[in-house]
């Protein structure tokens, strides 16, 4: 277990300092589903030239500072040895990036990443890269915030980085336990069976760390507050799941659907008006169990696709705000 994510840790050290060196991690035949705009990218050359330069090239100076970093056997049918990870990516903002302008000043891009480890080398991949959380540094997010924009904090245990310990199964079956009762919920109150209280899944000074516009809160109240209701009201119907991975390490969990969830446009959202079309949303979760319950959980979602799909360039949007 050790060895492969160490090892994985350290490679993906040269991503950004030589692309070209990197490469050579990344199977010839390697599948990276990444964020919007990038989407999907066939092959390390591919790779190469349409994300990791065109990265390199807008991050000046950049380098990772990763705050966890798991692996572990995929319990999914799909199978495999992967690994997931909570990074920022670090460095002055001096050229475009996917068409974003620059701001010439110091980003922390964060990025929640999963990788298919094969033979020492990454058969396949998926990257949710928090452009509008890039856009908020700069001053230039075209969405409401409902929560509090922060940059994602390492685990308050601080232990996060391939932890030792004991087997992950225990802390990925707490959150498989969540993840089902969550799916079920009281329309009236958007209340959960088994969240809270003392048979609940979330510790009650729980901290939930979301993508820009949705933002970060304390405490169950706080996500039903600037996360769970909002996007119940928007969405009523969603369902979730439909992972690819699912692992456990020690006393962390991470899962992630391509995408998680379908639903339908019914209410309005971070002020766009509700068209009452079908949508589907990409979804990271990594958590961290103390206790027997979900202490914090760092959540990464594809929002530029998102909002692709109601037919807003997000980037194109941000590029029209003057700079502060």
């Amino acid at each position: 277990m050790n060895d492969f994510r160490s090892t994985l840790r350290e490679d993906l050290a040269h991503l950004l300092t030589n692309p070209r060196k990197f490469q050579a991690v990344i199977a010839k035949e390697s599948v990276w589903d990444i964020s919007w705009p990038v989407n999907q990218l066939l092959g390390s050359e591919a790779v190469l030239t349409e994300y990791l330069e065109p990265l390199a090239r807008a991050l000046s100076h950049a380098h990772r500072r990763d705050i966890l970093f798991i692996g572990g056997s995929n319990i999914r049918e799909q199978g495999g040895q992967w690994c997931a990870c909570v990074t920022h990516y670090v460095g002055n903002f001096d050229a475009p990036l996917f068409g974003l302008n620059p701001s010439h000043k110091l980003a922390f891009l964060r990025s929640g990443e999963f990788y298919r480890i094969e033979n020492g080398q990454i058969t396949e991949a998926k990257i949710i890269l928090d452009l509008p959380d890039l856009m908020y540094q700069s001053g230039r997010l075209p969405l409401p915030s409902l929560g509090t924009e922060l940059a994602f904090p390492a685990p308050a245990t601080q232990d996060g980085l391939c932890p030792t310990g004991y087997d992950g199964a225990v802390s990925l079956d707490v959150v498989q336990r969540m993840l089902g009762d969550l799916h079920v919920y009281d329309p009236k109150t958007g209340g959960s069976a088994g969240q809270t209280g003392e048979d609940g899944t979330w510790a009650d000074d729980m901290l939930w760390y979301g993508p820009a516009g949705v933002g970060s809160n304390y405490r169950w109240e706080g996500f039903v507050k600037d996360h769970r209701t909002p996007f119940l009201h928007a969405f009523p119907d969603r369902k979730g799941g439909n992972h690819y991975c699912r692992i456990g390490d020690a006393n962390y969990a991470a899962v992630s659907g391509w995408p998680s969830m379908s639903m339908t446009f019914q209410g309005d959202y971070l002020g766009q008006k509700a068209t009452g079309q079908p949508l589907t949303l990409r979804v990271m979760d990594f958590y961290r169990v103390a206790d027997g319950r979900i202490a914090e959980n760092w959540v990464t979602l594809d929002y530029g696709d998102l909002f692709a799909q109601m037919g807003r360039d997000l980037i194109a949007e941000a590029n029209q705000i003057p700079l502060p």
